[in-house]
């Protein structure tokens, strides 16, 4: 079989990105600290994971955090690790445009796969993602790190785009955790809070960027770029998005309190890069390719 596919339920899953990256995302990634990139998955990605996220949703397994919402308001639903879970997205964490897509946007040579995470919100749902930036929930230092936002469903500014503050990564300023749920462990009483530039009483930090969106389009982004947004206005449409982060060369493990508990920390010392292949496993490489993680099962 061609190295650039994967066998899926329907068909061939393709591994490399559908469509160019081009300079200029990358330098717009450098600039902005996010770009989004167009038609990055085909359907045949989309509709597999989309088919898995709902799935998950409705199963209970994992991680599972959500804001307690009056009853008739909706569902904001987020989850983590799902490759642990399920096939499909293990397909998705080693074996998709996903690692490539991280590294050109960084500028690495190699990746490694850090988590993944899912956002939905369904119908009428009111709940925010309140304005964070994300280094300030990890227990990392550096820059090299990613998030890749693949849109499943029509995204729009009334079914919870994404906004980010343009620029905003070059503050070197890291906000308070704030959860959808608001879980105090998150809460660093020594950061400030976060804005939120989504409002038309916070006076203006830069531009806010949004993109509406359609399924395998992707939003990448750097760990200190400042974003949120609103809850889905839709009264059909639920919102699916799902992340999943790498962490690149220049990493350093930072655990600090108040960041997330990894479902296995790395055996090495603060200061240190995280070359733990069971924890961070290296799953791309410019030079090999596609890497079989150590001492995890190939997805089936």
């Amino acid at each position: 079989m061609n190295k650039d596919v994967e066998p899926g339920r329907s068909g061939t899953l393709h591994k490399t990105p559908a469509n160019p990256i081009t300079p200029q995302d990358v330098a717009d990634f450098q600039r902005d600290g996010v770009v989004c990139l167009r038609g990055m998955l085909d359907s045949g990605w989309c509709d597999m994971l989309r088919d898995a996220s709902l799935e998950m949703m409705d199963s209970g397994a994992g991680r599972v955090r959500e804001p307690k919402l009056q009853e008739g308001k909706g569902r904001f639903y987020s989850n983590v690790y799902l490759s642990d879970l399920d096939e499909r997205f293990r397909l998705l964490r080693e074996a998709s445009p996903a690692p490539e897509i991280a590294a050109t946007l960084m500028g690495c040579e190699s990746v490694r796969f850090y988590y993944d995470q899912l956002f939905i919100k369904t119908p009428g749902t009111a709940a925010p993602t309140p304005w964070h930036n994300d280094l300030p929930f990890w227990p990392f230092a550096g820059n090299d790190l990613i998030s890749i936002w693949i849109a499943l469903t029509p995204v729009s500014a009334r079914t919870s785009g994404v906004q980010y503050v343009a620029g905003s990564h070059r503050w070197n300023k890291m906000f308070r955790a704030v959860t959808p749920d608001y879980d105090p462990r998150f809460l660093d009483p020594a950061l400030e809070e976060c804005p939120d530039y989504g409002s038309p009483d916070t006076p203006s930090a830069g531009k806010v960027l949004s993109w509406d969106m359609q399924p395998g389009d992707v939003l990448c982004h750097h760990p200190l770029t400042v974003h949120g947004a609103s809850g889905n206005a839709s009264a059909t449409q639920t919102r699916v998005g799902l992340s999943i982060r790498y962490l690149g060369k220049d990493v350093r493990w930072d655990p600090r309190e108040h960041t997330m508990k990894l479902r296995r920390p790395p055996e090495v010392a603060p200061g240190e890069y995280p070359e733990d292949d069971v924890a961070f496993p290296t799953v791309w490489s410019r030079r090999q390719g596609f890497l079989q993680p150590q001492g995890q099962a190939a997805p089936k």
